[in-house]
């Protein structure tokens, strides 16, 4: 296991990742800033580590094939369902030029938030909302990326999907075995047929904000 920061920036290469700005990207933001201080030891190594209200921060090198996958280009705007501690928010801040991320529990909004201001993560706003619903005032958006398995995709982020815009988003199988990470491109309005990154295993896509 990766005990440094540079040392999980080499893990993420070796699976895989070529993308130069998703690279250097995890090369500018510390893991160890976005994981509740208890598991601060668990930071640079590539799992899950837990969070409050049974949620999870995925481990890097999924999230860096989900990013790749979503081809972010700097001057995209990005769409985040699923925001967690912020890990993957500062990724997205650093490779693209605005990101709303939608996170349904207050303790991890708020907790995220803090962690952002912290690591001086600007272009970067956590909203306390409904995954499902989006957050339509601010897009469409270029690039949405989802952290939690839908059993399937969403309309309304379909619809909030730029023309040529990408949505990562992991859809799980009918018998619930599996969570397929998908990559979708919407071209002439129409999104097509999904793209398999890779089978992984998400927390579910669940409907509603709650207060904590």
């Amino acid at each position: 296991m990766p005990r440094t920061h540079e040392g999980l920036v080499r893990l993420i290469e070796r699976h895989g990742t070529t993308d130069p700005r998703v690279i250097e990207a995890f090369r500018l933001v510390a893991r160890r800033d976005f994981v509740p201080p208890a598991l601060k030891h668990l930071a640079y190594g590539d799992r899950p580590v837990g969070l409050p209200q049974s949620q999870t921060t995925s481990q890097p090198s999924l999230i860096a094939r989900m990013l790749e996958a979503a081809a972010p280009a700097a001057t995209d705007r990005a769409l985040e369902v699923g925001t967690g501690y912020g890990y993957q928010t500062a990724l997205l801040a650093h490779l693209v030029a605005e990101v709303v991320s939608i996170e349904r529990r207050r303790e991890l909004v708020d907790a995220a938030t803090e962690n952002l201001r912290r690591a001086g993560v600007a272009g970067a706003e956590v909203r306390h909302g409904d995954g499902f619903a989006g957050a339509a005032d601010r897009g469409p958006y270029d690039v949405i990326v989802v952290s939690a398995a839908a059993s399937r995709v969403p309309e309304a982020l379909v619809d909030q999907l730029a023309e040529g815009g990408r949505l990562v988003i992991p859809v799980r199988d009918r018998d619930g075995s599996t969570d397929n990470v998908m990559s979708i491109m919407k071209r002439d309005g129409v999104p097509q047929p999904g793209r398999l990154i890779t089978p992984a295993r998400f927390v579910p896509l669940v409907p509603g904000p709650v207060e904590d």
